[in-house]
């Protein structure tokens, strides 16, 4: 075939006859993954770096073919041009357009790589991109949690354990609760940065290559760390991926959880929550309905994204060193999990940001079922009682409540003292809501005070988290 000629794969030449119907149709990359060609591009500016250092290209050619790669991306991001049927793969498809509109000169950029570092390279600058942009929209919705918890740091509400009331909390206390478990999401992809800054290119099929020696200075060029240590790992392994995977799908259980009870809130039952008209949808048949439909999306996506880690893993469970085409399977379940989340997360930061909070049904709640039993069990034991004698008496006390059909603020002193000669009157100050959670006032507690002082803390972590996004120095487009 002559090199001007349209290359329609980047193998062939040992074999007698071209791929059948059917295996060029299984072999023909996802639509999906042609969203790499940037980041194909980027590795193929770098690496025709590497191609001037070895003397594979003049000055002239290199100039070309940065010049060509710059116009095709251009054309790519502008929808100006695409693969065609025959375009196997993103490498296929961009090697096709640079050597047809430079001949041998876009020929020549093959030199010293394998489709295999090119592949792991894609990916790998395209995830430390996205850890950036999911980052960005993570911090959205943090931001918005922390908006409401800023407006309810005094309104007093019930905590729950196995869903029965337990303790009065804060209503922002209960909210920061969701926002820090967000935060540590965040917190795992600037840690999985950290082991993934590192470049595969160089590592060729899975030898290393005897053209490009300088792996080291397109590692940087791609704002890469350095190279990676080991030319077979860098090829074979996607445990980087699996574990990207596994944040998605872990920030996916915990968008889950939040959701859970924003619908629990939204209820009659409830009555805690109203959401904005815009962030809620109807019933075709039931005109009086309001349904948290962006709370159940959520929650029914966190199982497609589990299933994702889950398939990955299984993938590459047995799978011998060093590349094996099973590993095509990696973009498949990070691009439907980066995919997923940056639908969900600003559907659910607009939620959460105009949600209305009903405060005076939340306190009036707050009380019943006995949360406030804890104050008097905790009373008894200041006053020196063992707390297991304090419990039989404050349960005591509980019961005798019940029989009587009335909350533990409303009990008399008359009964106090039928229960228990050591249930003092004054037992009945810290028998309320502020009392309550003004006592749980160490650190990471509910009282107010404290809740402040955790905003604080928190939105000064976030601005570091937002700092490291808005910091990346990857390859510029």
């Amino acid at each position: 075939m002559n090199i001007s000629e349209p290359i329609e794969r980047l193998w062939g030449g040992r074999f007698k006859t071209g791929p059948s119907a059917a295996l060029k149709a299984l072999s023909r990359s996802d639509p999906s993954f042609f969203r790499l060609a940037p980041y194909d591009l980027a590795g193929s500016r770098a690496h025709a770096q590497e191609l001037r250092r070895a003397q594979i290209l003049t000055e002239e050619e290199l100039q070309q073919l940065l010049g060509e790669m710059d116009t095709l991306q251009a054309q790519y991001l502008a929808g100006e041009i695409g693969p065609s049927q025959d375009d196997e793969d993103v490498h296929t498809f961009l090697e096709r357009e640079l050597t047809q509109r430079l001949g041998a000169t876009g020929g020549k950029l093959r030199a010293g790589r394998s489709r295999n570092d090119q592949a792991a390279n894609d990916l790998r600058l395209f995830l430390r991109d996205k850890a950036r942009t999911l980052t960005h929209a993570v911090i959205d919705l943090q931001n918005a949690l922390i908006e409401q918890a800023d407006a309810h740091t005094r309104s007093v509400t019930a905590g729950f354990t196995h869903l029965q009331p337990a303790q009065p909390v804060v209503f922002a206390h209960h909210l920061l609760a969701h926002a820090q478990s967000i935060y540590r999401d965040v917190d795992r992809l600037v840690d999985w940065d950290r082991r993934s800054a590192r470049s595969p290119l160089g590592a060729a099929a899975l030898a290393g290559s005897a053209i490009c020696v300088r792996p080291e200075l397109s590692a940087v060029e791609l704002g890469y760390d350095a190279p990676c240590e080991n030319s077979i790992d860098a090829v074979a392994s996607r445990d980087h991926v699996a574990e990207f995977v596994f944040i998605a799908s872990m920030l996916s259980v915990n968008l889950s959880r939040l959701s859970e009870e924003v619908i629990l809130w939204t209820t009659r039952q409830f009555g805690w929550v109203v959401l904005d008209d815009g962030y809620a949808t109807g019933s075709s048949i039931m005109p009086q309905k309001k349904n948290s439909d962006i709370a159940e999306l959520t929650r029914g996506k966190a199982g497609r994204l589990i299933g994702n880690l889950g398939g990955l893993l299984a993938t590459l469970k047995s799978l011998p060193l060093a590349y094996n085409r099973d590993l095509a399977e990696d973009k498949i379940a990070a691009f439907d999990s980066i995919d997923t989340l940056e639908l969900v997360l600003p559907a659910m930061a607009g939620m959460i940001r105009t949600m209305q909070v009903n405060v005076a049904e939340m306190r009036r709640q707050a009380p019943l079922g006995f949360t406030l039993a804890t104050e008097v069990a905790d009373w008894l034991a200041l006053r020196g009682i063992p707390f297991s004698e304090a419990h039989e008496i404050t349960g005591a006390l509980v019961r005798t409540c019940e029989e009587q059909g009335i909350e533990l603020g409303e009990v008399s002193v008359a009964t106090l003292a039928q229960v228990d000669a050591r249930l003092e009157a004054s037992v009945l100050e810290h028998v309320t809501l502020d009392a309550a959670v003004a006592a749980r006032s160490g650190y990471g507690g509910t009282a107010p005070a404290r809740v402040e002082e955790q905003i604080t803390r928190l939105r000064a972590a976030i601005d570091r988290q937002t700092a490291w996004a808005a910091d990346y120095r990857g390859p510029s487009w």
